[in-house]
């Protein structure tokens, strides 16, 4: 095409040699006298013509002219040329060229930025009443030889000409520019709306959005893409804070600093480590490093207040820590820089209470509590608010996005739409696993707010010891309580009216019957019910036992990372109502005891090392010495024997010669109870501890002092 004075442009007839391509003249070369195409060159110059013109009409007025050499062409014409007029053309043998200074490509991008009058260095991204303009930007492709104009975005001014062009030739820059009349639309309507600033975000890490039905790229400018630059750079290392009392591993660290840096841009995170990670200390740095006057709030499982209160006082110690919870609970006094320790059954029933108060970080521990997000506790736990929201899980959420969802709406409000939305987009081109590119657009997304770091991985096995020992405390229930302040009540009362023989009887069934009732009332009572009255035995059921509660949490994340588990009781009536519930929740065990024959011991263990039985259940005596069990990530003591010896050779049936992966011992242990203070005393090794460590055991108690005994077995309130 050439311009011509009369119409926007023109096309000139060009023949070329099939003997010799670099030969190659106009058609009014031709007809003008040259002759070294041959005699012909004239008749198959006509005959080409009339060829093209059966594809494309507009050349058949070629015919009409003395010399078929140029075609003056209308709008719509040049139009056509520029579309599918050409590919029509080339399947019939007629090339199509442009001239060089017209084959600049201009490009349209959709583009997200801050509104007008917004500071872009001072955009406070996730401010709800700031907006982010979404909108076309086109931009003038480089050219390719001497004198091209500067290449780059277009200019408001520009893009105004454009949008006000009736050409599809238009003069940019200094020199002619082909344009696509697509491109005249977008530049006509180069705004595409306002977005909130959640939004955007989704469109920034993806990098496409969705417009008028259509896929298309999307990219980010000014605060919102340095915004994106922070999520997605590597991670800036800091150091642990100087307040915690603890030395952080490598990748406890990088837990860290990944969780300091969406805090302090006002978004959430999900840290979801395996267990034994240590997501509990991290998140205790996390707090000391922000050094908020506002407190945290730490909502989890009932089973874990003590936990948290421990690992609280001691990896922080001098920080206030306290808990929401039971009767006379309250929220008054100075919380200034410390923890607020609550269950969600209690944050369901207290949220207006807790909604009214000013957190610096709002903490969901077992997160996987609130993955469905219409159940009450969900609601109520999104209704609290917090200058940002961490979600702690160890149970991998991959598998179903719905879950995904639920916890990442909640740290990050809004971040990947409504529900329903997300599953159309992604949900169900990603379950299917036939949309690798649905796939990874949702990694994009989700990547920087979800943290999943497993115990095997590269960078994280050669640093954990080869076996963790951790005591977990729990609460008892309110029936344990009872039960348990009653027969000490009445048992010391006898005991302090009798002696010799006798006295020793009683002590030994007075520590027999507390260790029963801290277990499980049921044991004690003999009555078989594993859940309150309206249970059936699964987690459906009332909790009646602070021990089975934590039982349940530990077994849950365990099985979800596909581990395997041995729990040890002293007790084959324990083991076998662990049996009972563990069955009524669908869950496979197998129980050995003294009881069990030699050539079934053998099968259970085939069993158990073949990956069939992921739980197994031990009467510690029976299993203390003669089994290899490597198989085992975890060993679980439901109850204390007291001895040290005793619980090291059962730890070993897993920790021993053969074993490739870190073991982690759980020992589950009553609060304010007996068992706590027998832990205290075996942690200390004070005097009374050297004696419950030989070879009399428990009997050695039976000589104390009533006092000494009392003082041992009271009840202490747990504050």
């Amino acid at each position: 095409p050439r311009e011509s004075m009369a119409s926007p442009a023109a096309a000139v007839v060009q023949v070329h040699s099939l003997a010799d391509p670099t030969l190659v003249a106009d058609a009014a070369q031709l007809w003008s006298g040259a002759d070294h195409f041959g005699p012909r060159a004239r008749i198959d110059t006509l005959l080409a013509v009339r060829r093209a013109a059966r594809v494309w009409q507009p050349l058949a007025r070629l015919m009409e002219r003395p010399v078929p050499d140029v075609l003056p062409l209308s709008e719509g014409e040049l139009y056509e040329l520029l579309g599918v007029a050409t590919t029509r053309l080339g399947a019939a043998g007629v090339a199509v060229h442009w001239p060089r200074e017209l084959t600049r490509g201009l490009t349209a991008t959709a583009v997200v930025r801050p509104a007008p009058g917004t500071a872009a260095d001072n955009f406070d991204f996730f401010k709800t009443e700031q907006l982010l303009e979404f909108r076309w930007q086109l931009a003038l492709g480089p050219g390719d030889g001497a004198g091209d104009g500067e290449e780059g975005p277009l200019t408001e001014a520009e893009m105004d000409i454009l949008a006000e062009a009736h050409r599809p030739v238009v003069r940019l820059r200094d020199q002619w520019v082909l344009v696509d009349p697509e491109l005249v639309r977008k530049a006509r309507k180069r705004d595409l709306g306002l977005l909130d600033p959640v939004d955007a975000l989704s469109v920034a890490l993806t990098g496409a959005a969705e417009v008028e039905g259509e896929r298309v790229d999307a990219v980010p400018t000014g605060a919102l893409a340095r915004l994106r630059e922070r999520l997605t750079d590597d991670l800036r290392p800091i150091a642990a804070p100087p307040a915690l009392a603890a030395t952080l591993r490598d990748y406890q660290l990088r837990g860290l600093a990944w969780l300091d840096r969406m805090t302090s841009l006002g978004l959430g995170g999900c840290l979801a480590d395996d267990m034994g990670l240590g997501k509990t200390v991290t998140l205790i740095a996390l707090h000391l490093h922000r050094a908020r006057p506002e407190p945290t709030l730490v909502v989890c499982p009932a089973s874990l207040l003590g936990n948290w209160q421990r690992e609280i006082e001691r990896f922080a110690p001098g920080v206030a820590v306290r808990r929401f919870h039971g009767t006379g609970r309250s929220l008054d006094g100075d919380l200034t820089g410390g923890f607020v320790l609550t269950t969600y059954g209690t944050m369901r029933t207290s949220a207006a209470e807790l909604a009214d108060r000013p957190w610096g970080l709002v903490v969901a521990d077992e997160a996987q509590h609130v993955k469905n997000p219409h159940a009450a506790t969900a609601k109520a736990l999104r209704t609290i608010p917090s200058a940002a929201r961490v979600a702690l899980t160890g149970t991998p959420v991959e598998n179903n996005l719905s879950e995904l969802w639920a916890l990442l709406d909640w740290t990050t409000p809004g971040l990947l739409g409504p529900l329903k939305s997300f599953r159309a987009r992604h949900a169900r081109l990603v379950e299917g696993g036939e949309d690798d590119e649905a796939m990874a657009r949702l990694a994009r997304l989700v990547r920087p707010f979800l943290l999943r770091r497993k115990k095997s991985d590269p960078g994280i096995a050669p640093e954990l010891p080869p076996k963790t020992e951790t005591d977990h405390p729990v609460t008892l229930t309110r029936e344990q309580a009872s039960l348990y302040e009653a027969v000490v009540r009445e048992t010391l009362a006898r005991i302090e009216a009798s002696e010799g023989i006798a006295r020793r009887g009683l002590v030994m069934k007075l520590l027999m019957a507390l260790k029963q009732i801290c277990n499980h009332p049921a044991q004690y009572l003999k009555d078989g019910e594993i859940a309150g009255r309206g249970g059936a035995g699964g987690r459906g059921g009332r909790s009646r036992s602070g021990k089975l509660e934590l039982l349940d949490e530990l077994l849950d994340t365990i099985l979800a990372e596909d581990g395997a588990v041995l729990v040890f009781t002293q007790y084959v009536e324990m083991a076998r109502l662990l049996e009972s519930h563990l069955a009524a929740r669908g869950i496979g065990t197998q129980l050995l005891h003294g009881g069990t024959p030699v050539r079934r011991r053998e099968e259970m263990v085939d069993r158990f090392q073949s990956g069939d039985a992921p739980v197994f259940l031990l009467s510690l005596k029976a299993a203390g010495t003669g089994l290899n069990l490597t198989r085992a990530g975890h060993v679980i003591h439901y109850d204390r024997w007291w001895n040290p010896a005793v619980e090291e050779q059962a730890t070993d049936r897993a920790y021993r010669i053969g074993q490739t992966q870190p073991v982690q011992v759980h020992r589950l242990i009553t609060e304010g109870t007996v068992e706590d203070r027998i832990a205290e005393l075996l942690a200390a090794k004070q005097a009374l501890a050297d004696a419950v460590l030989g070879e009399g055991g428990e009997s050695a108690l039976t000589e104390l002092s009533d006092a000494e005994l009392a003082d041992l077995v009271s009840l202490r309130r747990v504050s």
